[in-house]
Protein backbone atom coordinates (compact mmCIF):
# COMPACT_ATOMS: atom_id res chain seq x y z
CA UNK A 1 0.00 0.00 0.00
CA UNK A 2 1.66 3.31 -0.91
CA UNK A 3 2.13 5.72 2.22
CA UNK A 4 1.21 9.20 1.92
CA UNK A 5 4.81 10.44 2.33
CA UNK A 6 5.38 11.30 -1.50
CA UNK A 7 2.04 13.23 -1.04
CA UNK A 8 3.24 15.17 1.75
CA UNK A 9 6.26 15.52 0.53
CA UNK A 10 4.47 17.40 -2.53
CA UNK A 11 2.42 19.75 -0.28
CA UNK A 12 5.59 21.11 1.21
CA UNK A 13 7.36 21.35 -1.90
CA UNK A 14 4.51 23.75 -3.82
CA UNK A 15 4.71 25.90 -0.58
CA UNK A 16 8.27 26.33 -0.94
CA UNK A 17 7.68 27.40 -4.68
CA UNK A 18 4.59 29.82 -3.57
CA UNK A 19 7.54 31.40 -0.67
CA UNK A 20 10.45 31.77 -3.20
CA UNK A 21 7.87 33.29 -6.05
CA UNK A 22 6.63 35.91 -3.02
CA UNK A 23 10.21 36.84 -1.96
CA UNK A 24 11.27 37.23 -5.71
CA UNK A 25 8.36 38.88 -7.22
CA UNK A 26 5.92 40.86 -4.75
CA UNK A 27 5.13 44.66 -4.74
CA UNK A 28 4.82 47.53 -2.23
CA UNK A 29 1.62 49.31 -3.54
CA UNK A 30 2.73 52.53 -1.76
CA UNK A 31 5.50 52.85 -3.88
CA UNK A 32 4.52 51.55 -6.95
CA UNK A 33 1.31 52.97 -7.40
CA UNK A 34 1.07 56.56 -8.22
CA UNK A 35 -1.39 58.00 -5.35
CA UNK A 36 0.01 61.60 -5.87
CA UNK A 37 -1.17 62.35 -9.70
CA UNK A 38 -4.62 63.65 -9.67
CA UNK A 39 -7.48 61.70 -11.10
CA UNK A 40 -7.90 62.17 -14.99
CA UNK A 41 -11.19 61.55 -16.12
CA UNK A 42 -10.70 61.28 -19.36
CA UNK A 43 -9.85 57.61 -18.29
CA UNK A 44 -11.94 54.62 -17.74
CA UNK A 45 -11.81 52.68 -14.39
CA UNK A 46 -12.22 49.33 -16.20
CA UNK A 47 -12.43 48.10 -19.55
CA UNK A 48 -15.73 49.48 -20.85
CA UNK A 49 -16.76 46.02 -22.11
CA UNK A 50 -16.89 44.86 -18.39
CA UNK A 51 -19.55 47.59 -17.43
CA UNK A 52 -22.48 45.68 -16.77
CA UNK A 53 -24.60 47.97 -18.94
CA UNK A 54 -22.05 47.98 -21.68
CA UNK A 55 -24.03 46.77 -24.70
CA UNK A 56 -27.58 48.02 -23.82
CA UNK A 57 -29.33 50.57 -25.43
CA UNK A 58 -29.09 52.56 -21.95
CA UNK A 59 -25.34 52.74 -22.98
CA UNK A 60 -25.54 53.71 -26.06
CA UNK A 61 -27.23 56.99 -25.05
CA UNK A 62 -24.92 57.66 -22.45
CA UNK A 63 -22.04 60.56 -23.21
CA UNK A 64 -18.33 59.50 -23.16
CA UNK A 65 -17.99 61.21 -19.96
CA UNK A 66 -21.05 59.23 -18.53
CA UNK A 67 -19.81 55.76 -19.38
CA UNK A 68 -15.94 56.94 -18.03
CA UNK A 69 -17.55 57.45 -14.54
CA UNK A 70 -20.05 54.84 -14.69
CA UNK A 71 -16.58 52.06 -15.08
CA UNK A 72 -14.95 54.11 -12.24
CA UNK A 73 -17.79 53.54 -9.94
CA UNK A 74 -18.24 49.81 -10.80
CA UNK A 75 -14.57 49.28 -10.49
CA UNK A 76 -14.45 50.74 -7.12
CA UNK A 77 -17.44 48.64 -6.11
CA UNK A 78 -16.09 45.51 -7.43
CA UNK A 79 -12.88 46.33 -5.39
CA UNK A 80 -14.85 47.22 -2.23
CA UNK A 81 -15.93 43.80 -2.66
CA UNK A 82 -12.76 42.63 -2.95
CA UNK A 83 -11.95 44.11 0.33
CA UNK A 84 -14.99 42.34 2.05
CA UNK A 85 -13.96 38.88 0.51
CA UNK A 86 -10.59 39.18 1.65
CA UNK A 87 -11.14 39.84 4.90
CA UNK A 88 -13.19 36.58 4.82
CA UNK A 89 -10.65 34.99 3.56
CA UNK A 90 -7.80 36.15 5.72
CA UNK A 91 -9.73 34.94 8.74
CA UNK A 92 -10.76 31.62 7.26
CA UNK A 93 -7.04 30.57 6.52
CA UNK A 94 -5.96 32.21 10.28
CA UNK A 95 -8.71 29.59 11.33
CA UNK A 96 -7.14 26.55 9.52
CA UNK A 97 -3.28 27.29 10.42
CA UNK A 98 -4.17 28.59 14.22
CA UNK A 99 -1.56 26.32 16.26
CA UNK A 100 -0.31 24.36 13.43
CA UNK A 101 3.78 23.57 12.98
CA UNK A 102 4.88 26.74 12.30
CA UNK A 103 8.04 25.30 10.75
CA UNK A 104 5.93 23.63 8.15
CA UNK A 105 5.91 25.73 4.58
CA UNK A 106 2.22 25.83 4.06
CA UNK A 107 2.05 27.36 7.45
CA UNK A 108 4.53 30.40 6.58
CA UNK A 109 3.01 30.22 2.97
CA UNK A 110 -0.50 30.75 4.96
CA UNK A 111 1.11 33.96 6.97
CA UNK A 112 2.34 35.33 3.98
CA UNK A 113 -0.93 35.16 1.82
CA UNK A 114 -2.93 36.91 4.52
CA UNK A 115 0.07 39.78 4.36
CA UNK A 116 -0.36 39.51 0.67
CA UNK A 117 -3.93 40.63 1.21
CA UNK A 118 -3.79 42.91 4.03
CA UNK A 119 -1.56 44.98 1.33
CA UNK A 120 -4.08 44.08 -1.19
CA UNK A 121 -7.27 45.47 1.01
CA UNK A 122 -5.21 48.85 1.45
CA UNK A 123 -4.42 49.09 -1.55
CA UNK A 124 -7.66 48.58 -3.29
CA UNK A 125 -9.35 50.53 -0.69
CA UNK A 126 -7.10 53.26 -1.30
CA UNK A 127 -7.60 53.51 -5.14
CA UNK A 128 -11.61 52.91 -4.95
CA UNK A 129 -11.09 56.40 -2.75
CA UNK A 130 -8.82 58.21 -5.78
CA UNK A 131 -11.28 56.76 -8.05
CA UNK A 132 -14.10 59.12 -6.03
CA UNK A 133 -16.22 56.68 -5.21
CA UNK A 134 -18.08 55.94 -1.99
CA UNK A 135 -18.05 52.84 0.30
CA UNK A 136 -19.80 50.31 -1.26
CA UNK A 137 -20.56 47.52 0.82
CA UNK A 138 -22.82 44.05 -0.03
CA UNK A 139 -25.95 44.03 1.58
CA UNK A 140 -26.73 43.37 4.72
CA UNK A 141 -28.20 39.55 4.48
CA UNK A 142 -25.23 39.25 2.41
CA UNK A 143 -22.56 40.52 5.17
CA UNK A 144 -24.31 38.88 7.68
CA UNK A 145 -23.66 35.76 5.64
CA UNK A 146 -20.18 36.22 4.89
CA UNK A 147 -20.09 36.40 8.73
CA UNK A 148 -21.68 32.92 9.13
CA UNK A 149 -19.62 31.11 6.22
CA UNK A 150 -16.26 32.71 7.86
CA UNK A 151 -16.92 30.97 11.02
CA UNK A 152 -18.41 27.79 9.76
CA UNK A 153 -16.73 27.10 6.73
CA UNK A 154 -13.38 24.70 6.49
CA UNK A 155 -11.58 22.44 4.51
CA UNK A 156 -12.43 22.18 0.74
CA UNK A 157 -15.65 24.15 1.05
CA UNK A 158 -13.24 27.21 2.15
CA UNK A 159 -10.42 27.16 -0.36
CA UNK A 160 -13.15 26.53 -3.12
CA UNK A 161 -15.06 29.56 -2.24
CA UNK A 162 -11.77 31.24 -2.33
CA UNK A 163 -10.75 30.12 -5.43
CA UNK A 164 -13.92 31.60 -7.18
CA UNK A 165 -13.62 34.73 -5.78
CA UNK A 166 -10.00 34.88 -6.87
CA UNK A 167 -10.20 33.52 -10.27
CA UNK A 168 -13.11 35.89 -11.42
CA UNK A 169 -11.84 38.93 -10.17
CA UNK A 170 -8.26 37.80 -11.84
CA UNK A 171 -9.82 37.96 -15.45
CA UNK A 172 -11.36 40.83 -14.95
CA UNK A 173 -8.05 42.35 -13.66
CA UNK A 174 -6.17 40.64 -16.84
CA UNK A 175 -8.37 42.76 -19.45
CA UNK A 176 -8.12 46.10 -17.19
CA UNK A 177 -4.28 45.85 -16.32
CA UNK A 178 -3.90 45.91 -20.92
CA UNK A 179 -5.89 48.29 -21.03
CA UNK A 180 -4.80 51.84 -22.00
CA UNK A 181 -8.22 53.05 -21.95
CA UNK A 182 -8.21 52.77 -18.04
CA UNK A 183 -6.62 55.30 -15.75
CA UNK A 184 -2.64 54.02 -15.23
CA UNK A 185 -2.80 53.86 -11.68
CA UNK A 186 -5.75 51.16 -11.80
CA UNK A 187 -3.90 49.01 -14.30
CA UNK A 188 -1.06 48.98 -12.03
CA UNK A 189 -2.95 48.15 -9.27
CA UNK A 190 -4.71 45.37 -11.33
CA UNK A 191 -1.12 44.20 -12.41
CA UNK A 192 0.17 43.88 -8.47
CA UNK A 193 -2.88 41.59 -7.89
CA UNK A 194 -2.87 39.30 -10.51
CA UNK A 195 0.55 38.61 -10.28
CA UNK A 196 0.43 37.89 -6.37
CA UNK A 197 -3.02 36.22 -6.63
CA UNK A 198 -1.71 33.68 -9.52
CA UNK A 199 0.09 32.31 -6.08
CA UNK A 200 -3.10 32.19 -3.95
CA UNK A 201 -5.27 30.56 -6.64
CA UNK A 202 -2.47 27.81 -7.02
CA UNK A 203 -2.50 27.29 -3.23
CA UNK A 204 -6.33 27.39 -3.51
CA UNK A 205 -6.60 24.55 -6.18
CA UNK A 206 -3.91 22.61 -4.60
CA UNK A 207 -5.80 22.89 -1.20
CA UNK A 208 -8.52 21.93 -2.71
CA UNK A 209 -7.62 18.81 -3.89
CA UNK A 210 -5.70 17.75 -0.85
CA UNK A 211 -8.87 18.58 1.37
CA UNK A 212 -10.70 16.62 -1.11
CA UNK A 213 -8.82 13.79 -1.28
CA UNK A 214 -10.91 10.34 -0.13
CA UNK A 215 -13.71 12.17 0.67
CA UNK A 216 -17.17 10.42 -0.03
CA UNK A 217 -20.35 11.72 -2.46
CA UNK A 218 -22.23 13.11 0.58
CA UNK A 219 -19.59 15.14 1.61
CA UNK A 220 -19.10 16.25 -2.07
CA UNK A 221 -22.78 17.11 -2.30
CA UNK A 222 -22.44 19.43 0.74
CA UNK A 223 -19.18 21.01 -0.29
CA UNK A 224 -20.61 21.81 -3.92
CA UNK A 225 -23.83 23.15 -2.47
CA UNK A 226 -21.79 25.45 0.07
CA UNK A 227 -19.61 26.77 -2.53
CA UNK A 228 -22.36 27.34 -5.43
CA UNK A 229 -24.02 29.43 -2.55
CA UNK A 230 -20.83 30.70 -1.60
CA UNK A 231 -20.02 32.04 -5.27
CA UNK A 232 -23.19 33.11 -6.31
CA UNK A 233 -23.46 36.14 -3.58
CA UNK A 234 -19.99 36.55 -4.20
CA UNK A 235 -20.64 37.26 -7.76
CA UNK A 236 -23.78 39.02 -7.71
CA UNK A 237 -22.50 41.20 -4.99
CA UNK A 238 -19.37 42.99 -6.54
CA UNK A 239 -21.30 45.31 -8.42
CA UNK A 240 -23.09 47.44 -6.07
CA UNK A 241 -26.56 49.00 -7.26
CA UNK A 242 -25.67 51.99 -6.02
CA UNK A 243 -22.98 52.75 -8.55
CA UNK A 244 -25.73 53.91 -11.39
CA UNK A 245 -26.96 56.59 -8.75
CA UNK A 246 -23.61 57.73 -8.43
CA UNK A 247 -22.74 58.08 -11.67
CA UNK A 248 -25.36 60.43 -12.23
CA UNK A 249 -28.04 57.63 -14.50
CA UNK A 250 -31.24 56.81 -13.86
CA UNK A 251 -30.86 54.13 -11.36
CA UNK A 252 -34.00 52.34 -12.07
CA UNK A 253 -33.75 51.87 -15.44
CA UNK A 254 -29.81 51.31 -15.15
CA UNK A 255 -30.77 48.24 -12.60
CA UNK A 256 -33.43 46.83 -15.03
CA UNK A 257 -31.16 47.15 -18.21
CA UNK A 258 -27.87 45.46 -16.25
CA UNK A 259 -29.61 42.41 -15.50
CA UNK A 260 -30.83 41.72 -18.97
CA UNK A 261 -27.47 42.41 -20.33
CA UNK A 262 -26.65 39.53 -22.50
CA UNK A 263 -23.51 40.50 -23.26
CA UNK A 264 -22.54 41.19 -19.72
CA UNK A 265 -24.01 37.26 -19.02
CA UNK A 266 -22.10 36.16 -21.98
CA UNK A 267 -18.70 37.64 -20.63
CA UNK A 268 -18.76 36.19 -17.35
CA UNK A 269 -19.29 32.64 -18.22
CA UNK A 270 -16.77 32.68 -20.95
CA UNK A 271 -14.38 33.85 -18.02
CA UNK A 272 -15.41 31.51 -15.43
CA UNK A 273 -14.85 28.24 -18.36
CA UNK A 274 -11.62 27.15 -16.44
CA UNK A 275 -12.69 27.73 -13.19
CA UNK A 276 -15.82 25.49 -13.96
CA UNK A 277 -13.54 22.93 -15.85
CA UNK A 278 -11.81 22.10 -12.41
CA UNK A 279 -14.74 22.27 -9.88
CA UNK A 280 -16.04 19.65 -12.59
CA UNK A 281 -12.44 18.02 -12.10
CA UNK A 282 -12.74 18.10 -8.48
CA UNK A 283 -16.43 16.86 -8.63
CA UNK A 284 -18.07 19.83 -7.12
CA UNK A 285 -20.47 20.45 -10.03
CA UNK A 286 -23.46 18.86 -8.97
CA UNK A 287 -27.30 19.41 -9.97
CA UNK A 288 -27.83 21.56 -6.92
CA UNK A 289 -24.90 24.15 -7.38
CA UNK A 290 -25.58 24.10 -10.95
CA UNK A 291 -29.15 26.26 -10.35
CA UNK A 292 -26.97 28.25 -8.26
CA UNK A 293 -24.11 28.88 -10.73
CA UNK A 294 -26.30 29.82 -13.61
CA UNK A 295 -28.29 32.44 -11.55
CA UNK A 296 -25.06 34.08 -10.90
CA UNK A 297 -23.81 33.56 -14.67
CA UNK A 298 -21.05 31.90 -14.47
CA UNK A 299 -22.37 28.47 -16.61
Amino acid sequence: MPTSTPVHADQHDVARRLLHSSETLSYDPVEEVDWETPLDTDHHGASPEWSTLYGTAYWDEMTPAQQRELTRQEAASVASTGIWFEMILQQMVLRDFYAKDPTDPNFQWALTEIADECRHSIMFARGAAKLGAPAYRPSRVVVELGRLFKTVAFGESAYAAILVAEEVLDVMQRDWMRDERVAPFVRTINNIHVVEESRHMKFAREETKKRLAGSGRLRRQIDALVVAIASYFIVTSMVNPKVYEHAGLDAERARREAKANEHHKSLLRSSCAGLMEFLNSAGLLTKASMWFYRRANLV
